[in-house]
């Protein structure tokens, strides 16, 4: 407890923010009496509300526009992005050169686990050069497929980007998405080979696949090695003169684009913005263009790669802002800042990130409904790309559906919430989105369209409604090595894929394109993939609309009634082998019970495949010792009787980790 100098006491337990900042000040003096508890929340708000007063504060007035440069780096997985981030933050000495330097901008733990940048991360760089000083905003990136999301928001804030190519492994799939991504946007690109060291390490391979693929001359490669540092400085010299300084305007009113957010407990919402003109500094009056609501900023500054206060923030950098945002719903990736009474024109912002898998999710325990809703909205702030439905099940209780970019992405949020935010969910297994044309002027009133989503397979509309189905299909791109063509192919011909087009990029090396029905890559597919090429093929796809397709929806039934959780939505020539899956795993999951149980997989009123749990039954033999064998049958006939009527009035009750087991994505089995 604290009391105030010359008045009376405070009461009550809880510590204000006011008096921890007072206290700071020397307003208030600590009581010796003071509760341990209260000294440490004393400490860290001391620490949390005074950290901005004892940093000194940078002064970014003497960047002129022409002496910034703001860049990304973009790869496939795995290429060496964030050890080139790591060498150029040392080259520049934003941090200290030390072996323990491995992945610093990889902040979040299931990063650091997984050797995978999940989301995308900015540090400002001072850098002289000639001597002159250049200030230098770096991006790094994700490089799966399901973060491409991520990359396409951060090119938004640049003007140019390292395009890492491994030595050894050479172009990959997401390699060739990324590049389209940086050139549809425009922006200069930068060739750099990394891992030269390497023993099998072939850059003159990589620099003629690159001049093939992209029409990028040989001569503007870089070579280098990340993890040594060869090399490194040439890339710095390479970022100031290929790309080009942003183009902006000071004296015009702010205009700031939010390009990614996140959620801070004590301070609210701290949104990372690019400015495209104007000036931005503490105690301004700002506007967001989405909500109109009006904002005072708190604090502004560069990231550095923590968070570096400034005096002020000017068009052309990119930085971070503080202005007491506490709403998740506040803070919209995309947004257009502007100072109160100078509106602009809103940025385009971003498209809305399309989900391409969906999944329920409830808690193992429904009184932790209202802890798992306010993390799941946290953790949204944070990751827009995923999209929020409610939903309820008699099974599971009330959860949410929700909208993931894939299944790395799906099971990456799951891991999140559990590191940070101590959340046990069940996450059931994955569907895609599909459409149904409906036939009738009576259900399109209804419904107030033609063509409907279903993102629930229990509410797949009947064959007699609709005059068709569509399942959506997306472009698939593999590089592989040559010998492993034939297994590949028959692999993408198993799952219903269309080939489109076959390139060699080298000697050895095919780029495959095929046409595939989303549903048929979205579980295991990159698994079968990769064990068949023994790990050598990359695959990446790209949304390519919808295609019509012969869906029919298929019921699981327990002893003749449907149980709605295990509806599934298939393909009609995939029907029997899924049912059958099901049927097993579900006959290995449910309890046995005095009477039997038929597991049936129906499409319509048509069985496909059946499994039966066996019922527990008493020897009602043991006590005939010999004897005439009408007696033994007369024994037996009763106890099927018993069991027949047992069945009629019996009700299963699934358990729920019945459910869960069944529901787990396949990939966990």
């Amino acid at each position: 407890m604290w009391t105030p100098v010359g008045r009376g006491r405070w009461h009550g337990r809880a510590l204000t923010v006011w008096a921890a900042a007072a206290a700071h000040r020397g307003l208030l003096e600590p009581r010796p009496t003071m509760t341990r508890e209260a000294a440490v929340k004393s400490r860290t708000l001391d620490r949390l509300y005074s950290s901005a007063d004892r940093k000194e504060k940078i002064d970014l007035s003497r960047f002129s526009v022409e002496n910034i440069r703001n860049f990304s780096i973009i790869a496939h997985v795995d290429h060496g992005k964030s050890t080139l981030a790591d060498r150029l933050l040392e080259l520049t000495g934003t941090i200290d050169k030390t072996k323990n330097n491995k992945q610093v901008l990889d902040k979040l733990q299931v990063e650091r686990e997984r050797g995978i940048t999940v989301k995308a991360q900015t540090a400002s760089l001072f850098y002289n050069c000639e001597g002159k000083q250049y200030l230098l905003n770096l991006i790094d990136t994700p490089g799966h497929v399901d973060f491409s999301y991520e990359v396409s928001r951060s090119l938004s804030a640049c003007q140019g980007v390292l395009l890492v190519v491994d030595a050894n492994e050479g172009i990959q799939a997401q390699t060739v998405a990324n590049f389209f991504l940086a050139f549809e946007a425009q922006l200069s690109i930068i060739p750099v080979i990394n891992k030269v060291d390497l023993k099998n390490a072939d850059p003159e391979r990589v620099e003629k696949q690159i001049e093939k693929v992209f029409d990028i001359p040989s001569d503007e490669c870089i070579k280098i090695s990340a993890k040594l540092g060869t090399n490194v400085e040439r890339v710095l010299q390479a970022v100031i003169e290929r790309i080009p300084p942003p183009k902006v305007h000071r004296k015009n009113p702010l205009k700031a684009l939010v390009f990614d957010s996140t959620f801070d407990q004590y301070r609210g919402v701290i949104a990372n913005v690019a400015l495209f003109d104007g000036v931005v500094s503490k105690g301004d009056k700002i506007v967001s263009a989405h909500t109109k609501k009006t904002y005072e900023v708190n604090e502004v500054g560069v990231l550095n790669p923590n968070e570096q206060p400034t005096h002020k923030l000017y068009a052309g950098q990119v930085g971070y802002l503080i202005a007491g945002m506490k709403d998740v719903t506040e803070a919209q990736i995309g947004d257009t800042l502007y100072l109160h009474k100078q509106p602009v024109e809103p940025l385009p912002g971003f498209k809305s990130a399309k989900p391409m898998v969906f999944a329920g999710m409830y808690p193992i325990d429904q009184s932790e409904y209202n802890n798992l809703k306010s993390a799941v909205e946290k953790l949204t702030i944070n990751d827009s790309s995923v999209t929020v439905h409610r939903d309820s099940s008699l099974a599971l209780g009330a959860g949410w559906r929700l909208g993931f970019l894939g299944l790395l992405h799906m099971e990456v949020f799951n891991q999140r919430l559990e590191q940070e935010y101590n959340a046990s969910v069940i996450l059931t297994t994955p569907t895609v989105p599909y459409k149904a044309v409906l036939s009738s002027a009576k259900l399109i009133k209804e419904y107030r369209e033609k063509e409907i989503t279903i993102i629930n397979p229990a509410q797949f509309p009947e064959k007699s409604k609709v005059t068709e189905y569509l399942e959506p299909v997306v472009l698939g791109t593999i590089i592989t090595p040559d010998e492993y063509t034939g297994k590949v192919m028959m692999l993408c011909q198993a799952r219903r894929a269309v080939q489109k087009n076959m390139m060699y990029i080298d000697q050895n090396r095919v780029m495959l394109k095929y046409l595939f029905p989303l549903n048929e890559i979205v579980v295991d597919f990159y698994d079968s993939l990769k064990s068949l090429s023994s790990g050598y093929a990359s695959f990446d796809y790209e949304d390519a609309g919808y295609q019509t397709a012969e869906l029919v929806k298929m019921d699981i039934l327990l002893n003749g009634n449907p149980v709605e959780e295990l509806v599934t939505i298939v393909h009609k020539d995939k029907a029997h082998s899924v049912g059958k899956a099901i049927c097993e795993r579900l006959k290995e999951s449910l309890p046995r019970q005095l009477f039997e149980i038929a597991i049936q997989a129906a499409v319509g009123s048509k069985i496909i495949a059946r499994e039966t749990v066996k019922a527990y039954r008493k020897n009602v033999l043991a006590k005939c010792y010999g004897g005439d064998i009408t007696r033994k049958m007369k024994l037996l006939k009763r106890q099927a009787e018993g069991k027949k009527k047992l069945r009629k009035i019996g009700n299963i009750e699934v358990p729920k980790d019945a459910f869960i087991k069944v529901l787990r994505t396949q990939c966990d089995k």
